[in-house]
């Protein structure tokens, strides 16, 4: 069989660090471009430390205009609260609307029957702020999101034009024990293509876990690994803990994330 007729990805090994509970559709999706794929899940997705704030918001959501989620974590989080309450997002007040920053967000609130009222243009939360289709002075603002290391941007925007702005913390992502010794020794034996990264924090865990595996010299191991970032934040965090990042996805979602692996690992082999 010739070259041509394999898949982009056939031959290489790929590292995904989303959430053990997000692992499914990029797995899938590289699969399907011929990759063999490895889990190391870089977050542990939880509950805050105290759910009062949230649920104390959501008791008064007919008082708020929007409710704009960062992550589709987020409306995970805060449908089950809801549900605790008798209620759902899908039943939510009439008169308020919901934005969804990316395209997972938007899907997850569409499996829940309540479709956002906005998406932007671009997956990641400066496009939602520049296309914001009304202005925000007066609004009152509903942001759930993530407890600690989350962007507070969108806050900080809405409040600068007007809006009364509550963040509430519906959910906390910390950082797991170990990799996965599948994952480790792939990595040891110099086996793997590229590293992708759906976060910041996914970034920031994934160096950490690397240093209590492999010690002192774990960054010789990420030397000719290529590591792909799914959008601007987290192509900053990689510059961070890395000192590089060798692509950015564009769209800023999961195809976008793959279709960055193919040319990166194309790329590497020319």
């Amino acid at each position: 069989m010739s070259n041509d007729c394999l898949a982009p990805l056939e031959g290489c090994s790929i590292v995904v660090t989303r959430a053990q509970e997000q692992l499914g559709e990029a797995r899938r999706l590289l699969q399907e471009q011929g990759a063999k794929v490895l889990d190391l899940p870089a977050l542990v997705i939880g509950p805050p430390d105290r759910w009062n704030p949230l649920d104390e918001a959501l008791a008064d959501l007919e008082n708020f205009h929007w409710l704009v989620f960062s992550s589709a974590n987020g409306v995970i989080s805060v449908e089950a609260r809801l549900q605790l309450q008798g209620q759902s997002l899908a039943s939510r007040p009439p008169g308020l609307k919901v934005a969804a920053v990316g395209r997972k967000t938007a899907q997850q609130l569409e499996h829940l029957g309540a479709s956002a009222d906005f998406v932007p243009p671009d997956f990641v939360a400066d496009s939602l702020i520049e296309h914001f289709p009304v202005s925000g002075y007066g609004l009152r603002m509903l942001l759930p999101r993530v407890q600690s290391g989350g962007r507070t941007v969108l806050a900080d925007a809405f409040g600068q034009a007007g809006a009364r702005v509550v963040e509430v913390a519906a959910y906390e992502s910390s950082c797991p024990e170990q990799i996965p010794d599948p994952t480790a020794i792939a990595i040891a034996n110099g086996e793997i293509s590229a590293i992708t990264f759906s976060s910041g924090k996914t970034a920031a865990h994934t160096a950490l876990l690397l240093q209590r595996r492999f010690g002192p010299s774990w960054m010789q191991h990420l030397e000719k690994i290529k590591l792909i970032s799914i959008g601007p934040q987290t192509t900053q965090s990689c510059k961070k803990h890395f000192g590089r990042m060798d692509r950015q996805a564009q769209p800023h979602d999961l195809d976008g994330l793959v279709k960055a692996c193919i040319e990166a690992v194309i790329s590497d082999q020319n």
